[in-house]
C-alpha cells in the first residue's frame, strides 16, 4: 500500500525525531499560511502548531483529509464547525500532559498556603516579618474537569490531605477519584465550601464561560482560583472585577481569553495573581513524548489498528471509560 501523506503542520520549530515520522509516511511541512494547498492531497495533519486558527473556514470534506492530530489535550483550535460535522478522525495527545500539570497545581496551592511569593518578596526587601501559613491538610479543593489531567491532580493533592471533589459533564457516584462527580451546571452550589477551585475542564460550547461573575460571587472571600484548562472556560472581565473587590483572595493562571496576555491587562499587576505564560504541561522532554504519541498512532493507522485518543467530536474531548457507557 502507498504511504499515507502527512502535513506537520508547524510554527517554525518542527517535531523530534522527524526521522521517525518519515519512515512511516510522505511528509511535508507548513505554517499556517500555506496550509490550505496542502490540504487537497494530505491524509493526515499533525497539527504540532495546535494553537493556530489554520483550520478556520476550511471545508475538510473538499480536501483529502482523513485524520488530524493535535500535540494538545485541548482539541478547541482544530475542531472547527467544519471540521465537526465532516468524517475526518480527530485524536489528541492525552496522557502526555497529566502529572506535570497536577505538579503544577500542587506548586501553586502550596504557593498559596505557605505564602511563599509574600517570604520571596520580603527577602527582596531584606524584611524580617514572622507570619504563621496555611496547612494544607484538611483543605477543601473543587477540580472542574474529571478526565485524566483532573484525576491527576485529584490524586496528587489528595495525597497532601485535602479533600478533594469533582465536578464533570455529568454527575455520578462511585468515582475512583472523586467519590460523587456533581454537573457543572450545579457549579456555583459546590464552590462555597472549597478554598481552592481548579479548572482542567475542555473548552466546549458548555464549559464557554462556565466561571463567571455568579461562580466567583458564591466562592469563599479567603478562595483562590487556579485555571489549568483553557483561558475561556472564565469570563475575564469578570474575574479581574472580582479580585479587584476582594471577592476571592487570588488566582493562579496559566491560560488567557488573549494568549499573550496583553502587556496593559490588570493581572500583571495583582499582587494576589500569578502569571505563568500556557507552560504548566511543559516539562524537559514533553516535545519527544507528543512526537512519540504521534508516531506511535501513526503506525497504528498505517497497520490498520484503531487509533489512540479519538476524539468525540460531539463532546470535544475523549471520552473516559464511564462515559463510554452513557447514552448520547
Amino acid at each position: 500500500m502507498p504511504q499515507p501523506r502527512v502535513t506537520v503542520l508547524h510554527d517554525g520549530v518542527l517535531p523530534p525525531g522527524m526521522a521517525s515520522i518519515e519512515a512511516l509516511a510522505e511528509v511535508r511541512t507548513a505554517t499556517a499560511d500555506d496550509l490550505r494547498p496542502l490540504l487537497a492531497d494530505t491524509d493526515v495533519l499533525l497539527a504540532w502548531d495546535f494553537l493556530t486558527p489554520a483550520l478556520d473556514g476550511i471545508d475538510v470534506d473538499s480536501t483529502a483529509l482523513r485524520w488530524i492530530h493535535t500535540a494538545s489535550a485541548g482539541v478547541d483550535n482544530v475542531l472547527t464547525p467544519g471540521v465537526a460535522a465532516s468524517t475526518v478522525t480527530v485524536t489528541n495527545s492525552r496522557g502526555v500532559f497529566d502529572q506535570a500539570i497536577a505538579e503544577y497545581v500542587l506548586g501553586v496551592v502550596l504557593m498559596y498556603a505557605k505564602d511563599l511569593h509574600g517570604t520571596w518578596s520580603r527577602q527582596r526587601d531584606r524584611q524580617w516579618e514572622h507570619r504563621e501559613t496555611e496547612s494544607l491538610h484538611g483543605r477543601r479543593v473543587v477540580v472542574v474537569g474529571v478526565g485524566p489531567i483532573g484525576r491527576a491532580i485529584a490524586r496528587l493533592l489528595t495525597a497532601v490531605g485535602m479533600q478533594v471533589a469533582g465536578v464533570g459533564r455529568t454527575a455520578r457516584s462511585g468515582d475512583v477519584d472523586f467519590g460523587e462527580i456533581a454537573a457543572s451546571t450545579g457549579l456555583v452550589e459546590r464552590v462555597g465550601s472549597a478554598d481552592f477551585v481548579v479548572l482542567a475542564a475542555p473548552l466546549t460550547e458548555q464549559t464557554r464561560g462556565l466561571v463567571d461573575r455568579d461562580v466567583l460571587a458564591a466562592m469563599a472571600p479567603t478562595a483562590r482560583l487556579v485555571n489549568v484548562g483553557r483561558g475561556e472556560l472564565v469570563v475575564e472581565p469578570d474575574l479581574v472585577a472580582a479580585l479587584a473587590d476582594g471577592v476571592i483572595a487570588g488566582a493562579a493562571l496559566d491560560v488567557f481569553e488573549r494568549e499573550p496576555l496583553p502587556v496593559d491587562s490588570p493581572l500583571w499587576g495583582h499582587p494576589s495573581v500569578l502569571v505563568s505564560p500556557h507552560m504548566s504541561a511543559d516539562v524537559v522532554g514533553w516535545r519527544d513524548e507528543l512526537a512519540a504519541l504521534f508516531t506511535d498512532n501513526l503506525h497504528r493507522w498505517s497497520t490498520g489498528q484503531p487509533l489512540r485518543n479519538v476524539v468525540d467530536k460531539t463532546l470535544g474531548y475523549v471520552r473516559t471509560p464511564d462515559e463510554q457507557r452513557e447514552p448520547t
